[in-house]
Formats: C-alpha cells, structure tokens, sequence
C-alpha cells in the first residue's frame, strides 16, 4: 500500500441525521474512486462501512467505519459515523480525529434533531464543514425548501456551491457555481459525467447564485471586500482563495447537492475536499502536559517526535483487540515499539493496517495526520496516548456521555453466568458509553446505556460474538425507607438455654434527619451501663436491620439513632445478644416512626422539534413530572424536567413513538423525595408479594 504524506491527507467526518444517506454516500465515493468494484447500497447489506450483522438487519450505522479512497493524488480517510441519538458518542470520537465533516441532510426531511446536535458537536471541535444534500432524486426533494430551513438554523453562511440541474426524480447533475460549468451524470448509476456549458433554463438562477456566493466571499475577507466594491466581482483564482480562506476558518458552509443511490454529484464533491479542506499538515492539535498537566499544542508534522492518539477499540472474538488510531505526529513503521503514556505499559505495534470497512490492508508505515489500526495490544484503551517513553505530552481523553436507561440482565443458561462479565468487558472496551454494575441493594446486575436501542444492541454483540445470551428485564426500582418523627425504643434480647445464656438490653432515640443524610449512630451511654466493647455490636444490629427495611423491604435512610441506656448481664452478655437488641430496638423505633417510602427523582432533559413541545409536557406531566425550564435552539425545544425514575422506564418508547423518532433525552439521577401516599400501599404490596413464601433468617 502507498505510503501519503501528510499534505496529501484528508480526514472528514460524515455525520448527519439517522437516515440521511450518510453510509450510501460513501459507498458512492468507494466506487467512483475505485476503492470497490460495484456500488454498495444499503438496502442490499453490501456496502463497506456497515458491515457489522446488527447494521445489515436494522440497516442504519451503529458504530463509526473506517475506509479510504484516493482522489487526484490525495488520500481522503472517510469516517462514516452513527446518526441515531443513542450512538452519538461514538460520532463524537470519530470527529476528534477528522480535520472537517460533511453534515449530510436528507433533501425530503430537511433539518432533523441529530443534524443540530452534530453541527453543535462541529462547532465544539472547530471543524470546517461541508452541507451535502443527500436523496435530491426522491420525492419532494427540493433545495429551495432545505436551503430555507438550514438558513433559518445555522445562519446565511450555508450557502449553495452549486445547483441541481433538475429534482427529484428529474435530478441528473449539478451546476457547479464556481467554474460556472453544468456536469450531468449518466443514468446507469455507473458515475460517468459529461460536461457542458450551463443550462439556458438555469442561466439566471446560476448567475444570481454565484453573485451571492461572491459577495459571501468577500464579506469574510477585507482585502477582497475592497475588490469587490471597487470592481462589482472577484476573479476566479480570487474566488477560489476566498473560499478556501472562508471554509477552512468557519465563516462559510458550502452546501451541496447529491445522490448516494443513483451515483450523481459525489464526483465533483470529491474535487471539493481536495479543493477546499485542510489537510492536517502544519495544523496545531491540543495537549496536556502529563507532567505539569497544563494545555499544551503539537503541531502534525512527519518530523516531529511520534505520538499516536487511540479514538476507538474493536472487539473482536476471533482476532482480538483492534486499535484504532490516529498519528498526532511523527510516523509509526510497522514493528515499532511504543510506550502508553497513559497507562505506562509498553506496546508493540507489530502489524499496521488500514482499514476499508472491516477489510486491512498491511502497510510499512503511516505518517502524521492519518488514521490507522493495529491488532492486539496488551493494555491500550480507548483515549489513550502512545508515543515515546519521555514525551510528555499526551492528548485529552475522550468523554463519554453518562448512561440514561439501564436494564437489568441475567443469563438465560447457568453456564453463562461467569462469561457475562468477561463478554461485557469486552463489549464495554469498544463502547465506552455502556456500563455495567451489580445493585447492591437489589442485587440485579444492571447494563446501563444511552437509550433502549443501545442496549438491545448490546445484547444482540453478546450472542453474536461471544455466544452469551441473556434475557432482559426492566430494573427494579431503589426505593428506600425512611422516619417521619421522632421516637424512643426499647430492645432485650434474653435466651436461656442452661448453663450460659444470652442477654443484651438497649434504649435508643430515633429521629430524622434532612434528607440525602443516610445513616448517624451516636453513643451516648454515660456510667457504663453498656460496656464499651457491646457498643459497636448495638450499632451493627441497627445496620443490619435497617438495610433489611421496615415497610417494603428496602434500606432505611435519613435518620439518626442515639444509644443512650441499657442493661448487662456479666456472665450473659455478648457481642451476639446486643446485635440482636440492637435490632429489636430498631423494629420497635420503626413501628412508631411513622415510616415511610422514598424514591428516586431524576432530572430529565429532553430534545425534540419544537411543535411536539406541548404534547410532550403534557406527557412528563402526567408522569408526575414537574417542568423546570424550556429552551429553544433553532428548531428543537429542549423541556427540563425532575421526573420520578419509576415514571421513566418505558419513556424512550413513548418519545420515539411521540416524535416519530425525532425526539431525543439525557436523565441523570437528583434526589430522593417521598412516595405519594395513594402509590404506597401498592408498591409495599408489590413488593410483600414477592417475598410472599420466603422467609428471612434474622441475625
């Protein structure tokens, strides 16, 4: 394989909406550059990028590809990324190491949620950016109507590089608007273009169009605003320069028409990148210094020291771990040995390969600014930082969103029960933004993700690569227990057996306290009538009982208990007997207490299309939900809410039925606030029924 050096690079970011041609462009670009010998599409399961079963079955991206293809002697490194909400992480991680992204845009739909949050997400890591008009064959495309929406969101700099030369099913090339020139593409999908002066019937509008552009141009550059007003108009090389100025310093967003499907416009969008994107050459990248921890930049270049940033792990059951890499700076030769900066381990990079899809390709070296892959090393993770020994820069660690849902999980064979962790960490070393604990009040092992979708898509890996299944089931909710008043209680405990018995006697006061508090023992025995060493026994039972719970089960929380009096005996008295007094004082406390339950209230966000707003408050209100702020961003209303965690288990099925899958939201745990008496009496029923036959040992 040719080595590229880092002038010839290009690494771009297809990201967009779920559904908006993002995967079926790149198979276009694959076949019109020679990367694949017929065109891919992703109705059929054949294109490169979405190779993995689950994306063949539900036909949508759900974990970032990697190809390549070479055009006018330049290597544009492709990653075509997720465009559902509950996979964004894994876009997020695809454009940290892309120097510009191309926003896909369904010609029909138009602006969708994920197109704002990923425009947001190119803006946070400063990228250049492209608009591509995906679909302009299909009905009711129209650039017009799709130009006005994503003006009305993103501002005047959209602005159109070219025009269709006919729509919808009538689409058939592209006015580029730069070299006023028309190139119309043959019918047969095959990417075969004609060029030829502009059409009579679209002579105007061109003209018009690229008057805009021009003074767009100009505006960003004074040099060229002074031009433009003295001469009414800019040469081609300065129009040219201009844009290139405009685009790569983010003040211009030139937007393109094409279709994946039937192979038009991906040509002279493939000129466009070469044309107008930055190669990472020369661009300064951010850095810490591992030792001072302050930030630091490196610029990409071939003959600086060598540092590779690791954005992304395969998990893969037969060929094991790939890593996936970009070379910050420097060149990596396959065989080199290299230190993890993060994790001080060394690694051997024993084979470098370039991935097409889930194809490799053995390559000797890779320069600075491309992207790579090695199979099997030890101890890298995603995030990580290798380089040599003594460097001591290292490059910010990716953040992975906080888990929103979480389901719990069990083995549906026993023999499976000790591979679901070993498989899960597998799983999770791929994809950060799932994680996994056992609850340690329910016991339940619980699978948290971003989103259903997420997690039956983590299920579905554990038993296609590592033959584990498991069934799911919703969690059960934590609630806890707490007091109302205050109270004072007795306990004895007092067995004779003959010879030595058992005798144990304790007064305690119980009280609330504010919650979030958890637990507070205090001794307050004056004159030794509860022997120092009995004392942390008393606190024990108290413990052991609590977490056993009074009303339903669950741990008692938010009180304080004070140990104020007692009795002994000095041949009776044990450790064991003032436990179990502990414990009796504590169910005498608690009948008295006025128990009763808490559960969790967690603050919601979310995102969706602002004339579904109404309804979907109406919904979180009748989910016992109270709204706490709305925001508007462009199109999307974004409602903040404090929703009980109970009310929100079947919530992302409801919004994703609401919003016709246009709706999105984050929920993070707040507090813990008390049951509404009517709920109750059925959640400690629920929970006595469950129980119902089992009887618990006391201590």
């Amino acid at each position: 394989m040719k080595v590229f050096d880092t002038a010839s690079l290009r690494n771009v970011a297809i990201v967009g909406h779920g559904g908006s041609g993002k995967t079926q462009l790149v198979a276009a670009v694959l076949f019109d550059t020679g990367m694949m010998n017929r065109l891919g599409r992703v109705d059929e399961g054949t294109t490169a990028t979405d190779f993995d079963e689950e994306e063949i079955a539900r036909k949508h991206t759900l974990s970032t590809g990697l190809a390549f293809a070479e055009w006018a002697k330049q290597k544009i490194n492709i990653l075509d990324t997720p465009g559902f909400a509950n996979f964004l992480s894994d876009t997020r991680a695809a454009m940290r190491v892309a120097d510009a992204a191309l926003v896909c845009v369904d010609a029909v739909a138009g602006i969708e949620v994920q197109t704002e949050k990923v425009w947001a997400m190119a803006d946070e890591l400063e990228l250049p950016r492209f608009v591509v008009l995906t679909r302009m064959d299909r009905e009711r495309a129209s650039l017009d109507r799709t130009l006005d929406s994503l003006r009305g969101t993103f501002g005047r700099t959209v602005m159109p590089i070219q025009l269709p030369i006919g729509e919808e099913k009538d689409f058939g090339g592209v006015v580029d608007l730069v070299a006023m020139k028309a190139c119309r593409f043959a019918a047969d999908g095959s990417g075969k273009t004609s060029e030829s002066e502009v059409p009579a019937d679209l002579a105007d509008a061109a003209r018009a169009a690229r008057e805009a552009l021009v003074e767009m141009v100009a505006e960003v550059d004074d040099a060229l605003m002074e031009k433009f007003f003295a001469e009414g108009t800019l040469t081609q090389d300065e129009l040219v320069t201009g844009l290139q100025s405009a685009i790569r310093e983010r003040r211009l967003y030139p937007l393109f028409c094409t279709s994946g499907l039937s192979n038009i416009g991906v040509q002279p969008l493939l000129d466009a990148i070469v044309s107008y994107l930055p190669s990472p050459a020369g661009q300064p990248v951010r850095a810490l210094d591992r030792k001072t921890n302050e930030e630091r930049t490196r610029e990409v270049k071939s003959d600086g020291p060598t540092s590779v940033f690791v954005w992304k792990t395969i998990a893969d059951p037969f060929a094991g771990r790939i890593t996936l890499f970009r070379v910050m700076s420097g060149a990596v030769k396959a065989d080199a040995s290299l230190h993890n900066l993060t994790r001080d381990a060394a690694e051997r990079m024993a084979h470098i390969v370039l991935l097409q899809g889930k194809a490799q390709s053995e390559v000797p070296e890779i320069r600075a600014g491309d992207l790579g892959a090695v199979p099997k090393l030890k101890d890298t993770q995603t995030g990580d930082t290798l380089g040599d020994k003594n460097d001591t820069i290292v490059y910010p660690p990716m953040k992975f969103p906080e888990a929103v849902l979480s389901y719990a999980i069990e083995p549906k064979s026993r023999g499976d029960e000790e591979k679901i962790s070993t498989s899960l960490q597998r799983v999770q070393e791929e994809d950060p933004s799932i994680s996994y604990h056992r609850d340690a009040q329910t016991k339940e092992l619980l699978l948290s993700g971003q989103g259903q979708m997420h997690i039956e898509v983590t299920v579905a890996k554990l038993k296609r690569r590592f033959g584990v299944e498991v069934n799911l089931k919703p969690p059960r909710i934590p609630y806890r227990e707490t007091i109302t008043a205050a109270t004072e209680a007795h306990g004895r405990h007092k067995k004779q057996t003959g010879g030595h018995g058992q005798f144990g006697d304790c007064k305690i006061r119980m009280m609330p306290l504010p919650r979030g508090s958890d637990f507070e023992f205090v001794d307050d025995i004056f004159g030794g009538s509860i022997p120092r060493q009995f004392i942390p026994a008393v606190e024990k039972g108290i413990q052991d009982s609590r977490m056993r719970g009074f009303l339903a089960g669950y741990p008692v929380v938010d009180f304080k208990v004070e140990l104020y009096d007692g009795q002994f005996h000095a041949v009776d008295s044990n450790e064991l007997s003032f436990r179990l007094a502990g414990s009796l004082a504590f169910k005498d406390a608690m009948a008295r207490a006025r128990p009763t339950l808490l559960e969790p209230i967690m603050n919601v966000e979310v995102y969706a299309p602002s004339e579904y707003a109404g309804d979907l408050m109406g919904d979180l209100n009748g989910r016992r939900g109270r709204i706490s702020g709305m925001d508007t961003r462009g199109g999307t209303t974004i409602i903040k809410a404090q929703v009980p965690m109970a009310e929100m288990l079947t919530y992302e099925q409801q919004l994703t039925s609401a919003t016709g899958g246009r709706g999105s939201y984050h929920m993070e745990y707040s507090h813990y606030e008390e049951v509404p008496g009517h709920l109750q009496g059925k959640i400690i029923a629920a929970a006595k029924a469950e129980k119902a036959g089992v009887e618990v040992e006391e201590v």
